[in-house]
């Protein structure tokens, strides 16, 4: 049976998704709640906590009533976490992060490189321009590559992949870099991912949308299944 406390959540839950609270609103005081609800306080208290901890409301003091958190507010620090445990864990397999990240970045570069109007690129390049000056410091070219692929899906316009990006950042940049440290010839290959880099980025700025799609699929597997690449 589900807790008290998380059905009152959920109810709560509920109101804010559907506007009836809407962002920037104070939440109604606990013994407001209590009544409402026909709860103790004390389970009033859990179901906020549980609120906090999904990003929906978030305390603006210590005597502050908590506030709805708008939209873009919304933290994906949960599934963040989750991924990077189960991928420390053993839990997740490779193979099914590369997959997840061919579906999602393939189709980031496919609608940035057909979308309208033309979106603005220079983060992207940005990102390119520092992979280049990290020479062989793996850690900053991890920072870059990731962020490229970030930009290249905020690119896309589609929120969506935006968000599930967002969330999967830590598990792929944690991926990445042990990758990257396992390198017969890390400079050698870092010359390579560039060039990759580069081929996707000129895809999309030719609106071919496949060829950023298929390009952005094969820079993936191809780092990932080479071996000592």
């Amino acid at each position: 049976m589900t807790p008290v406390y998380e059905q009152v959540a959920d109810q709560l839950r509920e109101s804010i998704l559907s506007g009836q609270l809407p962002a920037g609103s104070a939440l109604p005081p606990e013994r407001e709640l209590s009544e409402r609800y026909g709860v103790g306080r004390t389970t009033v208290r859990e179901a906020l906590r549980a609120l906090q901890a999904t990003g929906l409301a978030v305390a603006t003091g210590p005597t502050s009533p908590l506030r709805v958190v708008a939209p873009e507010g919304l933290t994906t620090a949960p599934l963040r976490d989750t991924l990077v445990h189960l991928l420390r864990l053993g839990r997740l397999p490779l193979d099914d992060l590369i997959g997840l990240r061919v579906a999602l970045e393939g189709a980031g570069a496919a609608e940035a490189a057909t979308r309208t109007p033309r979106p603005d690129l220079t983060a992207a390049r940005d990102q390119l321009a520092f992979m280049r000056a990290a020479g062989t410091d793996l850690a900053a070219f991890e920072v870059a590559d990731v962020r490229f692929h970030l930009e290249l899906v905020r690119a896309s316009g589609n929120e969506a992949l935006s968000i599930v990006m967002l969330a999967v950042r830590d598990t792929v940049s944690a991926a990445l870099l042990a990758h990257l440290e396992a390198l017969d010839d890390p400079a050698r290959t870092l010359r390579q991912l560039i060039a990759e880099h580069e081929a996707i980025l000129a895809a999309v700025i030719a609106g071919d949308g496949e060829a950023a799609r298929r390009l952005s699929g094969e820079h993936l597997t191809r780092f990932y299944t080479t071996p000592g690449r």
